[in-house]
């Protein structure tokens, strides 16, 4: 994605309509970022005032925790900060809110640069990177924290942690204050010093921010904004044996990076009292400068037949009920991408869905849509068979006078764009075909092979069926067939014989041996973990099928990561990780039509 110019705003009119895009055009009608100063990174106040002018509009931010793998509905938060950054002359950082040294690990941190970029966007704009992590600013939070204790905002609390959380109410109880409450300022400090020192044990102390305890709202009840925790951290390392919590630092960061506007999924609603407050005592001590980032709400995105708990989607993977993060049937960003689905098609599904305040439930089958609907102007055809069985023609040396002669073919590269050429294959006395396209006793309705039935085997002649082969247990090993004269495709005699009946093959003297996985639905049920039921109860035993077939030679190089259509199949890609030159692997991305259907 290209940086966006400040300076150039005639398709803002031709916008798609939504909440927070007019909460963003009237800010700017108003001029509320007027005069804002940046001052080249994140800092606070003085750092900014000692800077230029903000060349950004609007500062938005993407803000993952590094404690897992990107999946589909952080592709919604993505695009939309990025999006609006973009379509509003502004910027959108990328920040890894690491301030949980437990679960964070630089693995994720690489993970979901390369998937942010990979979906399309980047952090780096108006001349320079927008790429930050929370931990960097670990120093300016403490000392937030010591000025809330010197100005009575905040108190270290003794409490063990069962008494703390009764002694909080609920909707309908009021809090009860700590009887650490009344500490002197003195106290406090020195207490929090301490934790900082490492005098004290994990878990024995908190420091609490003070606000009030008979608040309606639990989240203002004093809640705890530092603990502490002996682990070793990702970009720190023990530097600090306390660590902020999120509630706290998220804030604190918005406003060193000049956020303007924190957009966030709607269970953050209740805390913005908090955002607010804690935002507006740092600027009243002189910490931070105004103005201060607002928080905006937005529904999340779900999508059926998955989950996408960060924790469940872990147990999924260190159980190993997949193979890995990037697992294809994973909703991770990382899985669908080695399943194929592309980040055009990711992106519409995002933009298609919008922005309310209510969170969206869509069906898979809309992602595939958008998928298919993508895929189908862009990719090259070509024909596999993924069940295969023997097609013998018993006649070829009559017809083409000779067992060894091959039957040259040709079809196109796709049907609707002649200019990308053909691709060249040939026909012989034995081909692979599917196993379904033959019935010794065929249904009504049935127009494929089966005793006495004519067929077009696709792109070259009409053939008549004849009969099969069988081994001692009765399974079919062949079907055997003629070849009608005079009927190959594009010839005169073309369409001298009528048939109903097309099937697809694939030459055996140059078939392609390939591993194609079929997978589907990790889930038997549209919302697995629906009142609390346990999610591995409904997983899907065939969302993973893997099949010995063949492609055609066309395919024989193909590269990792090669979208193709396979006639009657769906659309496949060569599998990213596994995919070798003579080995070809495939996965399935998604048939031609929804199979899940109602």
């Amino acid at each position: 994605m290209s940086d966006p110019k400040a300076g150039d705003h005639s398709a803002e009119s031709s916008l798609p309509s939504n909440f927070l895009r007019g909460i963003i055009e009237r800010d700017l009608a108003a001029g509320v970022y007027d005069g804002r100063r940046f001052g080249g990174g994140p800092g606070d106040a003085a750092h900014h005032e000692a800077g230029g002018a903000d060349p950004a509009r609007v500062r938005l931010r993407f803000p993952p925790e590094p404690n897992g793998y990107l999946h589909i509905g952080h592709a919604k938060s993505i695009c939309l900060n990025f999006g609006l950054a973009r379509d509003y002359g502004g910027v959108c950082h990328l920040r890894f809110d690491d301030t949980n040294p437990e679960k964070e690990e630089q693995e994720y941190v690489d993970a979901i640069e390369e998937m942010v970029r990979w979906l399309g966007w980047d952090w780096d704009a108006l001349g320079s990177s927008h790429l930050y992590f929370a931990s960097n600013y670990f120093d300016f939070m403490y000392r937030a924290a010591e000025h809330l204790i010197e100005q009575g905002l905040a108190y270290v609390d003794e409490q063990p942690a069962d008494a703390m959380r009764a002694n909080r109410g609920d909707f309908s109880t009021p809090g009860t204050n700590s009887p650490f409450r009344g500490r002197t300022v003195a106290e406090n400090l020195s207490r929090f010093r301490e934790m900082r020192d490492g005098q004290h044990a994990d878990g024995s102390m908190v420091l609490r921010a003070k606000i009030d305890m008979a608040s309606p709202n639990i989240n203002l009840r004093d809640p705890a904004i530092y603990r502490i925790r002996r682990a070793t951290h990702h970009n720190t390392g023990d530097a600090w044996c306390i660590y902020p919590m999120y509630t706290y630092a998220h804030p604190i960061e918005d406003a060193l990076e000049r956020i303007t506007h924190s957009i966030c999924t709607l269970e953050f609603a209740d805390q913005r009292p908090f955002y607010d407050w804690l935002l507006e005592r740092l600027a009243e001590g002189g910490l931070l400068a105004h103005p201060l980032p607002k928080q905006y709400e937005f529904g999340r995105l779900n999508l059926s037949y998955v989950i996408t708990s960060k924790r469940k989607l872990k147990q999924l993977v260190d159980e190993r009920h997949v193979e890995g993060w990037d697992d294809p049937r994973m909703p991770t960003l990382a899985g669908m991408r080695r399943r194929g689905y592309t980040p055009s098609a990711i992106r519409k599904m995002a933009d298609d869905s919008g922005a309310s305040k209510t969170n969206i439930w869509l069906d898979y089958s809309v992602l595939d849509i958008a998928q298919r609907d993508d895929l189908d102007p862009q990719v090259a055809r070509a024909m596999a068979v993924i069940d295969p069985l023997p097609l013998k023609l018993t006649n070829w040396p009559d017809v083409f006078g000779s067992a060894e002669h091959r039957e040259p073919c040709q079809a196109p590269v796709h049907p609707h764009h002649p200019e990308r050429g053909h691709r060249d294959f040939s026909l012989g006395p034995v081909l692979w075909i599917e196993r379904d396209d033959f019935a010794e006793a065929p249904p009504k309705g049935f127009f494929r092979l089966f005793p006495g039935n004519k067929v077009r085997l696709k792109y070259g002649v009409v053939v008549e069926c004849t009969g099969c082969e069988k081994d001692a247990a009765g399974r079919i090993t062949a079907v055997t067939a003629t070849v009608v004269p005079d009927t190959k495709s594009g010839t005169p005699g073309a369409d001298a014989v009528k048939v109903k009946g097309v099937i697809t093959w694939v030459g055996a003297h140059d078939a392609v041996a390939t591993e194609l996985r079929l997978f589907d639905r990790l889930f038997t049920e549209a919302q697995p973990d629906a009142g609390g039921r346990d999610y591995l109860t409904v997983l899907n035993p065939a969302s993973k099928r893997v099949a010995r077939g063949y492609v055609e030679p066309s395919l024989s190089s193909a590269e990792a990561e090669t979208r193709v259509q396979f006639e009657r199949h769906g659309y496949f890609i060569t599998d990213r990780v596994d995919h070798r030159a003579g080995a070809p692997v495939f996965n399935r991305i998604t048939g031609l039509k929804d199979n899940w259907a109602k």
